[in-house]
């Protein structure tokens, strides 16, 4: 029998990728193939931890088998991850492959499945591991009433962004503001530039002698789901060219975080 389906693809975020360009970084999109159909992410520059937040929607997809086999066996999505050179063709960066969550049209979007929750799926680039993808797909059956009983999609919405939808509420993480502040001494012929999430903190250090920069960005309240933080240093050449001296990534932030006290419990205990 044939079913149709509509596959979502929720691609929040990728860390740790290769990197791909003498910078040390990489201008990073995903392709997501699912039967005969592709699409693409939009593209990142320089950066290893891109977070697109981007829903993809995959529509009228015919799948033919029994409904229960299509439930429990769902075929495979294949993501690939590309580097976009300005000149030339995107250079590949991995692969990982995912199976989708299934809702047949006579089952309720509810938890326990639904919505699905963002998995982490590890990268490959042949046989050595490239970072991971941190994203959710569900493959949701279009019954007699088509369409419009489908779950809907609930927002947000961001209008400087065109047509890209955003990851779903409930889908995506809850983020709350956070701000890096980094202090770093060496000499002054090199700058670092510390990449966190989508960019680069606006301030670089052009001579490390005392040098402060901040950077404020919104990441999950989740601390798993944080990116690495990126550091680079690059030798200043003349005419403006910068050389990579090296680079470190931080790959967990939480030694570093630091929670202002609570104020309603600093009050209950110096009242009570």
């Amino acid at each position: 029998e044939k079913q149709v389906f509509q596959l979502r693809a929720h691609m929040y975020q990728a860390r740790s990728l290769f990197a791909a360009d003498s910078s040390g970084l990489s201008d990073p999109f995903a392709r997501v193939f699912f039967i005969s159909q592709s699409q693409c992410t939009e593209v990142l520059n320089e950066t290893l931890c891109p977070t697109w937040d981007q829903l993809l929607v995959f529509d009228n997809v015919e799948l033919y088998g029994e409904a229960h086999e299509m439930r429990d066996d769902p075929p495979i999505i294949v993501i690939e991850i590309y580097d976009q050179d300005t000149v030339g063709k995107a250079d590949f960066m991995g692969r990982t492959f995912a199976k989708p969550v299934v809702k047949m049209s006579d089952e309720h979007y509810c938890p326990p499945r639904f919505p699905p929750q963002l998995e982490y799926y590890q990268i490959y680039r042949g046989n050595s591991t490239a970072g991971d993808l941190l994203a959710a797909f569900e493959l949701l059956q279009i019954g007699p009433g088509g369409k419009s009983d489908l779950p809907p999609i609930d927002g947000p919405t961001d209008m400087d962004r065109g047509p890209i939808l955003p990851v779903p509420l409930g889908i995506r993480p809850v983020l709350s503001k956070y701000r890096v502040e980094v202090i770093a001494l060496g000499h002054p012929i090199f700058m670092l530039s510390v990449v966190w999430g989508r960019r680069a903190c606006p301030q670089a250090f052009e001579a490390l002698d005392n040098q402060y920069t901040f950077a404020s960005q919104d990441l999950p309240e989740n601390e798993l789901l944080h990116p690495p933080l990126n550091i680079r240093v690059v030798d200043c050449r003349a005419f403006g060219r910068y050389t990579l001296v090296g680079s470190h990534a931080v790959s967990s932030l939480r030694k570093f975080i630091y929670r202002p006290p609570d104020k309603k419990a600093q009050h209950w205990n110096m009242t009570g």
